[in-house]
């Protein structure tokens, strides 16, 4: 039986809020034409009252500091709330991860001699290619971003990209940036949350995530969204975020450290790869692929420009990347920030925000060298060709 769902009127009313609450943390960085604001600008430009409620009611989905020692109310309660802590993280982050990332939010594979924005190209074009994307193909990104991957996929496979995001923010950026590129006739950027899509049944050829839809509070639900607005024979690819089989949940150092990757990244829940597998099997999809891309022995691992081995980059700019990205260099940015909100130069809870990031950053990386966690457990999955039309 298919979810409830919410209602239209009630969706376009809290699409009216978020977008006026959006409009007004981000001041006059919203009507930004070229992306060209520096990050200390942007946050110059915040609201200087609502940024720090935004920042602690954010933080306050994780009071009990020690995570073993979390109810199991509390979990629920977070879990209930996953999208206004998506919603909150993303508004509070974005900026950051522009400047310090580029306008692709997520990790790749890394080969000897190639550039940081290159293996983003490539690990996107191996998702595309994998899925079969032809040129004739109606495909949604859950989960865009800043429509990155949408604008390099819909490039290089010649189809007709949808982002779907529930952050304004973000999808005002995407469309800014499809305009400049020239892609605002083979791509659209539309409001709406993954676990209840404002899209009709069967209606895409394909659809992809790229570490998105960790943020849903049930992998079942986002998954069977994505097997409802598929076509029969449809197919969806993914980079999902899990615990690998080495994660033991009664470890208390795990559990720190999967406290790190939520509080940091936005994230509610941490699934693990058994249920990723699970939730895909029981909405209906057939598993084609699936592999943990971050267990290999490439020389280059994909966490390093976390790690900070800057020995590893090729280019300039992939200097300048890994300098921000570094501890020492998230660190610097942190000091900058707090210096600069401490002389009122920013708004008031912009180091927090940075503190929050450099939690993630170590948390990440904690987890790859315990090998208990992974950013690109890939999966390519089908919609059997003799499914029903929903």
């Amino acid at each position: 039986m298919a979810p409830a769902r919410t209602s239209t009127t009630l969706i376009t009313q809290r699409n009216r809020e978020d977008l006026l609450l959006s409009k007004t943390l981000h001041g006059s960085s919203w009507n930004e034409d070229r992306h060209q604001d520096s990050l200390i600008f942007k946050l110059k430009n915040k609201d200087r009252e609502y940024q720090p409620a935004v920042v602690d009611n954010y933080l306050d989905n994780w009071k009990e500091e020690v995570p073993e020692n979390e109810t199991e109310e509390s979990k629920t309660s977070r879990q209930n709330a996953y999208k206004a802590v998506a919603n909150s993280f993303y508004d509070l982050a974005t900026d950051f991860y522009e400047y310090a990332w580029g306008s692709s939010f997520h990790f790749a594979r890394f080969h000897p001699r190639e550039p940081f924005q290159q293996a983003i190209a490539r690990h996107e074009h191996f998702l595309a290619g994998n899925m079969g994307i032809e040129s004739h193909w109606k495909v949604l990104d859950i989960g865009c971003g800043v429509g990155g991957p949408a604008r390099e996929i819909g490039q290089f496979t010649g189809a007709h990209i949808t982002g779907l995001n529930n952050n304004d923010y973000q999808i005002n950026r995407a469309k800014r940036y499809a305009v400049s590129y020239g892609l605002e006739n083979k791509s659209d950027f539309i409001k709406g949350d993954f676990m209840n899509m404002p899209i009709e049944d069967n209606t895409f050829d394909g659809c992809y995530a790229i570490e998105a839809t960790v943020h849903a509070p049930r992998l079942e639900g986002v998954y069977g969204e994505a097997y409802r607005v598929l076509k029969p024979g449809g197919v969806f690819g993914c980079y999902e975020w899990v615990m690998t089989d080495k994660y033991d949940p009664t470890n208390p150092e795990h559990l720190r450290i999967v406290r790190g990757l939520e509080v940091g990244n936005g994230v509610a829940k941490m699934p693990t790869v058994k249920e990723c597998l699970d939730a895909l099997k029981s909405v209906g999809f057939v598993i084609e692929k699936n592999m943990d891309m971050g267990e290999t022995d490439d020389t280059i691992k994909w966490y390093y420009p976390l790690e900070g081995d800057i020995r590893q980059a090729n280019t300039f700019w992939d200097y300048m990347t890994v300098l921000r990205t570094t501890t020492a260099g998230r660190a610097a940015t942190t000091y900058m920030v707090t210096a600069l909100e401490k002389i009122g130069l920013v708004a008031p809870g912009s180091a927090k925000v940075s503190t929050i990031l450099q939690t993630a950053a170590d948390s990440v990386v904690e987890g790859a060298l315990l090998g208990i966690f992974t950013p690109m457990y890939f999966f390519v999955a089908r919609k059997p060709d003799n499914a029903s039309r929903y």
